[in-house]
């Protein structure tokens, strides 16, 4: 609507519609659950032409409309006289150019997660069944500054044979082949947070599932159809000898 209640009309096409409204719509959900909190994080999608739909500078991601969002090309360069794209720009171009399967990227600061970080606890661990079977472990990559080069590579080489990172003292990156994927595995990483912490304080340190006991729930995967890039299968920032141990 303009400033007169008329429906303002915007060249987009089917695709750049949908993908609009469905940043705004997990931007909202982000925020409900309080994985973002005020202008936190930042959201992505990649348009089937190879241009990219992102959230803009500054706005606060539970409360986006569709002509808020920046579209941009894979130098990050803003298209269509839209707005500003957001200062992290840079870790949504590197996802998508070393993961060209990658179609969608949430990046969020989901507290728990964030916190196991802080406090040195491995969330690569493997405890829970259901997270070994799916995603494996998630990652944590170097601490960096956000809104400089460093953010972007420090998160290269993970992001390349990983789904699911987090960034230390910082925040999340889930990538995905669509934007609920990408939302699922940032759900599924704080609520793995929440139960690994709660055992940590409970019993002051944390026990990983036997290594046989890993490579059957592993062997379960293909039986189940589950895709994506799983870390405790390919190994993706684990130490040589993890199983062993």
């Amino acid at each position: 609507m303009d400033a007169e209640g008329t429906p303002v009309k915007h060249p987009w096409s089917v695709e750049e519609s949908r993908l609009r409204e469905a940043l705004c719509r997990i931007g909202a959900l982000c925020y409900q659950k309080g994985f973002i909190v005020g202008a936190d994080g930042n959201l992505s999608a990649r348009l089937s032409d190879g241009t990219v739909l992102i959230t803009p500078a500054g706005a606060m991601k539970g409360f986006l409309q569709p002509h808020h969002l920046a579209h941009i090309d894979m130098q990050g360069r803003v298209l269509d006289e839209g707005p500003r794209c957001s200062t992290e720009t840079g870790i949504h171009l590197t996802a998508y150019r070393e993961r060209p399967d990658v179609r969608a990227m949430v990046h969020a600061h989901p507290p728990h997660a964030v916190a196991m970080t802080i406090a040195g606890i491995d969330l690569q661990v493997p405890i829970i069944p259901e997270i070994v079977v799916t995603i494996g472990g998630i990652p944590t990559t170097p601490m960096a500054t956000p809104g400089t080069e460093e953010l972007p590579e420090s998160i290269r080489e993970t992001i390349r044979c990983s789904d699911t990172l987090i960034m230390k003292n910082h925040g999340s990156v889930c990538v995905g082949p669509n934007l609920l994927d990408a939302f699922k595995k940032l759900d599924m990483i704080e609520h793995t947070a929440k139960i690994l912490w709660l055992a940590h304080v409970a019993r002051g340190g944390l026990e990983p599932l036997p290594a046989d006991a890993v490579e059957k729930l592993l062997a379960t995967r293909k039986m189940l159809g589950i895709g994506g890039r799983n870390t405790l299968e390919n190994r993706c920032g684990l130490p040589d000898g993890y199983h062993d141990r």
